[in-house]
């Protein structure tokens, strides 16, 4: 019998690998990505990598792979999720890095979510006025900082009521946690009171520097 799939919480002994997140934030993630490692690292490694396909990428290029991954990320967060939690829940997803007029905008974490369960709350609240590199494959010098996205965000008031109540910001991969506190100083400033929380399939670690030397 395979072993049920469970969220794990960011807590005091790695919160300092997503230097963006506060103390009191609440962060749940599934799996650990490896950074500087390609699809075939490990399972999640491939995972996230046929996660975050483009939409312009031919079938030849394996863009098929996508929506199962999205497919299986939605099966594993259902099975993990607390159900009455998600039945009161507002499952808000991270944008993506390109605009809705824009070849590679990318839907998946609105597909994700809308897969978890069938009926849930899943409101695109946060809109990005403007395209940019995705954080993935920017230069370390190079990814958005946390002031320029913060200026590009923008709540969608057309969705804003019902008010949410209890908010669960849905995102693929914490890194620094730059685009989860972006969204979060907006909607907790628009819905002031609300319970927030973040979900991601996976949080990036690093790889070990010393390799098999650290072992034995």
């Amino acid at each position: 019998m395979p072993e049920p799939i469970r969220l794990s919480q960011i807590d005091d002994s790695n919160r300092r690998d997503h230097y963006h997140l506060a103390a009191g934030d609440q962060c749940l993630y599934l799996y650990e990505y490896t950074s500087g490692r390609d699809f075939s690292f490990s399972a999640t490694n491939g995972l996230i990598s046929n996660l975050k396909k483009k939409p312009s990428q031919s079938a030849a290029r394996g863009y098929a792979h996508k929506g199962r991954a999205i497919a299986e990320c939605a099966m594993a967060l259902g099975q993990s999720l607390n159900a009455g939690w998600l039945q009161f829940a507002t499952l808000v997803p991270i944008p993506c890095s390109k605009t809705r007029d824009h070849e590679d905008h990318d839907d998946r974490i609105e597909r994700l979510c809308r897969g978890i369960a069938p009926g849930l709350d899943v409101r695109n609240l946060i809109v990005q006025s403007q395209s940019t590199t995705a954080s993935h494959e920017a230069g370390a010098g190079d990814r958005i900082t946390l002031e320029a996205l913060q200026g590009l965000y923008q709540i969608d008031e057309t969705l804003a009521a019902p008010p949410p109540k209890t908010i669960g910001i849905v995102d693929d991969v914490l890194t620094a946690g730059t685009h989860f506190r972006a969204a979060h100083n907006l909607l907790s400033a628009r819905f002031p009171g609300a319970l927030i929380v973040g979900i991601f399939i996976a949080r990036r670690i690093f790889p070990n520097p010393f390799g098999d030397a650290a072992a034995g």
